[in-house]
């Protein structure tokens, strides 16, 4: 397809954060009546940068507004995924040295993510392949989300030290029952019947259809184009899996629940205990949290902000640095985490994770002269 039209540069208030390179790691066009945005750095599975987030969302906000635009489709370049997440290497370095890049990265990144779910036309996220972390964040927030036979949706972030955000946690807490709370503290991926029974995503369509429907977006409609395309997945786990997941995950504390998964006579609830325990104490005690706080928070807007501050509290965080070093830069795969077990991890040490930030705050909602409450964008 040829580029008819390319939005501006990256918005005003982030200059620093828009070097040329980031125009070859997204790429924009409009073709049609649809605008384009791929992900393109296949070498990195397209993993996000904080130049690539702001050009996202400058793309978005002038298509917003252009009326030649009708719907917009995210896509990742090469073959193995539409985005791994973000770029973790970067926050490694950042948390390491005490730096606050990562947090001036969250802060927009979480705007694009609450960008994506008010967005006013058609939000198209073709979610082949990899997609977790940050990957879920561009795609599981828009309004028509596309799986295939090849996707992994996983939000793996209690692996590195790590917790579930850019919406992540709003999202699993409004899955059925408690799958949600399975996949948020195992890290576990779904593939394309489990994403659709999570609420993950929308419609099936078979990998090779996808290079077809992207392209009849441009000069039709989405229903239209979903209707010739979308199809019956292949089989999932969960849904034969409610019984344990939800009785076991429905516990108070993380140790009543690797102590419910334990005492379990099905395997694969064995297997979750085991797999839970390898992960972060500190961050899957501080994930549950999360998670049982987002239901209570309302909008999404609300828990992306409370995300902020957990994200932000993890930045000091020793397991953070040294869960990342273990998966991504050593690569031994062994973690030494502090403190190594869930019991050693008390409430103080959670509740430090939902401190309030003061003028650092997120704030992504305002609340208007008739008490009603208005995006910030």
């Amino acid at each position: 397809m040829t580029n008819r039209t390319e939005p501006g540069h990256a918005p005003a208030h982030s200059p620093a954060h828009s070097p040329a390179h980031a125009e070859d790691h997204v790429l924009l066009r409009t073709e049609g009546h649809a605008g384009y945005v791929t992900l393109n750095r296949p070498e990195a599975l397209n993993a996000l940068s904080h130049p690539m987030v702001l050009r996202i969302e400058q793309a978005l906000a002038t298509w917003a507004h252009d009326p030649a635009i009708e719907l917009v489709v995210i896509e990742g370049a090469g073959e193995r995924g539409l985005c791994a997440g973000g770029d973790i290497r970067a926050i490694h370095e950042d948390a390491r040295t005490g730096g606050t890049a990562s947090a001036d990265f969250w802060r927009d990144e979480y705007r694009l993510n609450a960008l994506i779910a008010r967005y006013p036309k058609p939000y198209v996220a073709l979610m082949d392949g990899i997609v977790m972390g940050g990957g879920v964040g561009v795609s599981a927030h828009g309004s028509v989300r596309i799986v295939t036979e090849r996707s992994k949706v996983a939000m793996p972030e209690t692996g590195i030290g790590f917790v579930p955000d850019v919406g992540g946690t709003y999202l699993l807490a409004l899955a059925p029952g408690e799958l949600g709370t399975h996949l948020a503290l195992t890290g576990a991926p779904v593939g394309a019947a489990d994403a659709l029974l999570c609420g993950l995503a929308d419609h099936f369509v078979p990998s090779a259809a996808l290079p077809a429907l992207a392209r009849e977006l441009a000069s039709d409609s989405v229903h239209s184009v979903l209707e010739r395309h979308v199809g019956r997945p292949p089989s999932g786990d969960l849904s034969t899996s409610r019984e344990w997941i939800d009785h076991c995950y429905a516990a108070d504390s993380a140790e009543e629940i690797v102590a419910r998964l334990r005492s379990s006579d099905v395997p694969a609830a064995k297997a979750a205990a085991d797999t839970l325990l390898s992960k972060s104490p500190t961050a899957v005690k501080v994930t549950l949290a999360a998670l049982r706080r987002a239901r209570q928070l309302g909008p999404l807007e609300r828990v992306l902000e409370q995300e902020y501050r957990v994200s932000c509290a993890a930045l000091s965080s020793p397991d953070l640095v040294e869960g990342i070093r273990a998966q991504v830069v050593d690569k031994d795969r062994n973690p030494r985490w502090s403190p190594a077990t869930l019991e050693e991890v008390g409430p103080g040490a959670v509740d430090r994770y939902f401190a309030p930030l003061d003028a650092h705050e997120l704030r992504l909602l305002r609340v208007g002269t008739a008490s009603s409450q208005e995006v910030v964008w």
